[in-house]
């Protein structure tokens, strides 16, 4: 009998070979399906500069050098940190490639005031993740070299500033999406949320250790640059393992942050409703 993620997996890509025997149990796994042709595209909408953000550079233990950009808020109450991890082309050193749209949204009036935060976003100086066949022979992740410094960065900030422990939130796309289902791997229990868009997921294995972390994750049935299949199979481990998952999938959409999701308040409330240990 086939198992609940893998039979959703091979309904939504169409790639069931009929089978005789008994009917399979019904997925654990419950998808929002949207369509990428009928997301309206946000209004245009005024992102603060770069220099919202200050800039500082960190020294990992490993010796990793990591710039970064911080937004801080101006209050001494504890507050959320959110980490917003780039993809694969903001890789370098100049602490200005990883300050995307996605990123600088955090810093507009009206976000900011929405979900008063620290907003870390660290540049990586190599890949956060590195990908290969896992043992299902679907793409996995595995930590990739820069990932300890980012988790060590987090920890700094932690005893430095007044960080609520509790309300550590992952964010990342692509690259960035898929370090952050890992850092949760590695660290269990450590986050209270990941948001991961467009990653490729760790080995499905790896989900009991990332269950009780709940997970969204936004992913295009179009992507030819990270496949929508592995994502869709790591969801329903996760359900499968207990865990508080949502899999929101676009028809239609390529490698992109869908433009309704990228200035969109629904999620970041998601987000800042997780409580690590609630």
């Amino acid at each position: 009998m086939q198992k609940p993620f893998a039979l959703l997996a091979c309904l939504l890509l169409g790639a069931c070979a009929a089978t005789p025997g008994p009917r399979p149990a019904a997925p654990s796994l419950a998808v929002e399906m949207r369509s990428y042709a009928a997301t309206p595209l946000p209004p245009p909408v005024d992102l603060p500069p770069v220099e919202a953000f200050a800039a500082a550079s960190f020294t990992a233990p490993d010796g990793v050098r990591l710039p970064y950009r911080l937004l801080s808020p101006n209050t001494k109450e504890r507050l959320p940190l959110v980490i917003v991890l780039h993809g694969s082309g903001a890789v370098g050193g100049d602490n200005r490639a990883q300050m995307g749209a996605f990123a600088r949204d955090w810093a507009r009036p009206e976000t900011a005031k929405a979900f008063p935060a620290f907003v870390l976003v660290p540049q990586a100086p190599t890949r956060t993740a590195d990908y290969a066949k896992g043992a299902d022979r679907l793409l996995a992740s595995r930590p990739g070299a820069s990932l300890p410094a980012i988790l060590a960065l987090i920890d700094d900030l932690a005893t430095r500033l007044p960080i609520d422990p509790d309300r550590i939130y992952l964010v990342g796309f692509s690259m960035g999406g898929s370090a952050a289902m890992n850092a949760a791997a590695v660290s269990p229990g450590r986050f209270a949320a990941v948001a991961a868009f467009s990653g490729v997921p760790p080995e499905r294995s790896q989900a009991a250790k990332v269950a009780p972390t709940p997970v969204l994750i936004v992913h295009g049935d179009k992507d030819r640059e990270n496949p929508y299949a592995p994502d869709l199979a790591w969801a329903g481990a996760l359900a499968d393992a207990g865990g508080a998952v949502r899999f929101v999938s676009y028809k239609g959409m390529a490698h992109v942050v869908p433009p309704d999701m990228m200035h969109n308040a629904d999620w970041r409330a998601w987000l800042f409703s997780q409580k690590r240990g609630k």
